[in-house]
């Protein structure tokens, strides 16, 4: 490695560095402000919350990666230009181009990186996160009694506590406790003077110390109550005891942390890598085209009478899927009656019975059609002679029975006929509308996944959109620190944030193309960074007041001189 390489690689890795863990922690708190009103008040311990925290941190690396190359990009060639260490170099007969060189490589290893991130890491932590977050929301707060008031948080209770001491966290001063563990109403009630509170067999339980209070149980008499009869109000009873101190335990097992089975969560598109991904698709496009072949299969018994023998033509992607259901279907038989020989033969033995069933078919159709043409060509060459009672033979119909059927379908239709036929339209359009809702579903969901595999690549390449526009800006403006380019790197992740938002969104709605939609904030990022490099390259001061009021003045004697009047010459 030459000198100016590591020159030019130690001024943009501190920076780097830097920057990426500062973005990742202003991220981090953006994305957790949403969730903090879900967090408070649960009673987590350092050890979830560090892992909610890390889970989130590896699940913003695909967006800040990207701004932290150009905003250490920004601040390495301010930094080269502010200090005219860019001037010396570029004096020395090295292009800009070539001073690029070691951070473009850099870049790429970078983006490498960050796809890895964005195919393997994000996914699976996204699914530790949101599964992590699902079970801290499902969690009941901690417990916490307030004074005066009663709490229900533990399940089946009531309790209420009139004074707390702070110098001392588990003296209670007047409490009391309703009992609802028998769904009976408030038939047990717990009075004491004071008590003590404090958690057991690793806060799994709560236990009560009551002193000097009393015990009060309303209940049915006369034996009623275990024989399971109904009593009247007045007949039931009720018990005091009295005592100096007891003891009563709750369990608190509804506010320990449930961990939920992450299967539920692994469909979501976030959660899925390139590969899964593909499959996804493949599914949901399996699905429409099944959808769609079920629909044109089932038109025959939609029209009972009216274009039953009507021909539909089918799509050419349905036809080959109802070419490939069926030889999975007649594979699958075939290998399931295969059951116990070798996989060779097994193999072997499912082709041979495939290619036997088609000939079969084939031959089978061909003597229908056969018969057909024969049965067509003796009714032709039959005579047309009427037979002792007058009646002429027309095909398959006589004539009475034509004669039958015209006068059935000259009839006025009853009102139950009406009747049926309006309800079979509604169930026909019931049918259809739901199979095209389930064509649309399929095809939203099929365009997210779309959107979602696109987006995998297409952030990990913003990098080298990123830093085509952070090096040849920072070396133009010639401003180090946090200043400038702070400004500019906010200025284009901005204009990277909405153009990525905006084409996903026009992109779901099926406006534009999903590649479209996703691709064209890196192609309009990596354009303007063309036209970036190569004001760069020719040392244009494209930040320079003095630039634009040469400009100006340029413009204004440019409009003077076409106002002039033209002398015309004899």
């Amino acid at each position: 490695m030459k000198k100016i390489d590591k020159l030019i690689l130690d001024a943009f890795i501190g920076p780097f560095l830097v920057t990426f863990f500062v973005v990742v922690f202003i991220l981090l708190n953006i994305n957790m402000l949403k969730y903090f009103d879900d967090i408070i008040g649960k009673g987590l311990d350092a050890l979830v919350l560090g892992q909610l925290f890390f889970y989130f941190g590896i699940f913003t690396v695909p967006t800040a990666m990207p701004l932290a190359v150009l905003l250490s990009s920004l601040i390495a060639f301010g930094n080269l230009g502010e200090h005219f260490e860019l001037t010396a170099i570029k004096s020395a007969g090295i292009s800009l181009v070539r001073i690029l060189r070691p951070i473009f490589f850099f870049v790429l290893i970078l983006t490498a990186a960050a796809f890895y991130a964005n195919n393997n890491l994000v996914p699976k932590a996204a699914l530790e996160a949101y599964s992590l977050l699902y079970d801290i929301k499902q969690k009941k707060p901690a417990l916490e009694l307030r004074e005066g008031t009663f709490y229900r948080g533990i399940d089946n209770l009531s309790i209420k506590v009139n004074k707390k001491f702070p110098e001392d966290e588990q003296a209670l001063k007047g409490v009391i406790v309703y009992d609802h563990r028998k769904n009976d109403g408030n038939k047990e009630v717990t009075i004491a003077d004071s008590g003590r509170m404090y958690t057991i067999l690793n806060e799994r339980y709560l236990k009560f110390e009551l002193f000097n209070g009393y015990n009060y149980i309303e209940g049915a008499s006369n034996g009623r109550e275990v024989t399971g009869g109904k009593t009247r109000a007045d007949n039931e009873s009720m018990s005091r005891s009295k005592f100096s101190k007891t003891q009563v335990v709750f369990d608190l097992s509804s506010f320990q942390l449930q961990t939920t089975d992450k299967k539920w969560f692994q469909g979501n598109r976030i959660m899925r890598n390139l590969t899964e991904l593909r499959t996804d698709m493949d599914s949901l496009h399996r699905e429409i085209l099944n959808q769609q072949l079920n629909h044109y299969v089932s038109k025959p018994n939609h029209f009972i009478f009216y274009l039953r023998k009507d021909s539909v033509i089918y799509p050419k992607e349905v036809i080959e899927y109802r070419e490939y259901r069926d030889s999975v279907a007649r594979t699958t038989r075939a290998s399931q009656s295969l059951v116990g020989g070798s996989s060779v033969k097994r193999t072997e033995t499912v082709r041979t019975d495939t290619t036997r069933a088609k000939k079969e078919i084939v031959e089978r159709f061909k003597g229908l059609t056969n018969k057909a043409k024969a049965k067509q060509e003796a009714i032709a060459k039959k005579p047309d002679v009427l037979p002792k009672d007058g009646i002429k033979k027309t095909g398959s119909f006589d004539s009475v029975k034509l004669a039958k059927l015209d006068s059935i379908f000259a009839l006025t239709p009853s009102r139950d006929v009406l009747q049926g036929a309006g309800n079979t339209a509604r169930q026909i359009k019931s049918q259809v509308s739901n199979s095209n809702g389930s064509i649309d579903t399929y095809e939203k969901e099929l365009i997210t996944f779309r959107i979602q595999w696109h987006k995998i690549i297409a952030s990990s390449l913003a990098c080298v959109a990123m830093f085509l526009i952070g090096a040849p800006v920072g070396a133009i403006i010639k401003k180090g620190g946090l200043g400038v380019p702070v400004l500019v790197s906010i200025l284009f992740f901005i204009v990277y944030y909405v153009l990525t938002m905006q084409g996903e969104k026009v992109a779901k709605q099926g406006v534009i193309p999903v590649w479209v939609g996703v691709w064209i904030a890196d192609v309009i990022l990596f354009a303007i960074g063309l036209v970036f490099l190569r004001q760069a390259r020719v040392d244009a001061r494209l930040f320079d007041s003095d630039f634009y009021a040469v400009a100006l003045e340029k413009a204004k004697r440019w409009l003077a001189e076409r106002k002039q009047p033209r002398v015309k010459t004899a």
